[in-house]
């Protein structure tokens, strides 16, 4: 065979193994797909987060609670309230109120601040001077911290107001609601009227407390005791307006 035959043999042979090398079959890498949790558990991130904001509500509610645990649980001065406690409390009712110009709104309006309230006829008897003077009275003894507190006559009934009784009513807010649906909210004690006491309502718009009935001087002054030991406990988290 001639040295030409050789180099051609050669050549066909080395195109014949290229050829040959070309026609395997292709290499592939499979994968794993990631596999579903369909146990139902969360990842730590999830939970983290949950208790992180659960954290922060509580930091928020921590003075609300503290305030009222003091008072109701604690009492450092050993004495027992004189006004009764209202448990459980009772919000403010979506109660359709006028006053006494004629504008309209809701008794939720008046969330945000102590109130002290009285209830009675327009026509104000005997008794209806008495407390709105016990309201005003204890109010202003209250020094720098009256502010925080608001008077408030709830009105039961569609009687003219008499004209002496409006200057003394300038620094306090009289409504006029129904009779029926205020029944529903406030309560006397048993065997009094609605109109016999006083109540007073916290800022979160729950009436909490009720004063005894035909409150005379020395009971005023107690009531008073129990408003500076309500607005000491609640320092941290009340503040004056709404």
């Amino acid at each position: 065979m001639t040295n030409e035959q050789s180099e051609f043999s050669l050549a066909r042979g080395r195109a014949a193994a290229s050829l040959a090398a070309q026609d395997q079959p292709l290499g592939l890498t499979v994968h794993a797909m990631p596999l579903l949790d369909r146990t139902g558990t969360q990842s730590p991130n999830t939970v983290a987060g949950r208790w992180k904001m659960l954290a922060v509500l509580l930091v928020c509610a921590a003075p609300v609670i503290a305030s009222y645990f003091t008072y109701y649980v604690i009492r450092p001065d050993g004495r027992r309230n004189f006004g009764e406690l209202i448990d459980p409390q009772r919000p403010l009712p979506t109660l359709a109120t006028q006053a006494l110009d004629g504008r309209v709104g809701e008794l939720t309006a008046l969330k945000g601040q102590w109130l002290l309230l009285s209830v009675a006829g327009g026509a104000c008897d005997t008794l209806c001077e008495k407390n709105l003077y016990f309201q005003r009275q204890l109010r202003e003894a209250l020094g720098k911290e009256k502010d925080r507190v608001d008077r408030v006559w709830l009105i039961n009934d569609e009687a003219a107001i008499p004209e002496a009784l409006r200057a003394a009513l300038a620094s306090s807010t009289a409504l006029r609601v129904a009779p029926d649906a205020l029944a529903q909210w406030l309560e006397p004690a048993a065997g009094r009227r609605l109109q016999d006491h006083l109540y007073l309502v916290d800022p979160l718009g729950n009436w909490m407390m009720r004063f005894p009935s035909d409150l005379d001087a020395a009971g005023a002054a107690k009531a008073k005791r129990d408003l500076e030991r309500l607005l000491r406990a609640s320092s941290s988290w009340d503040q004056a307006g709404r």
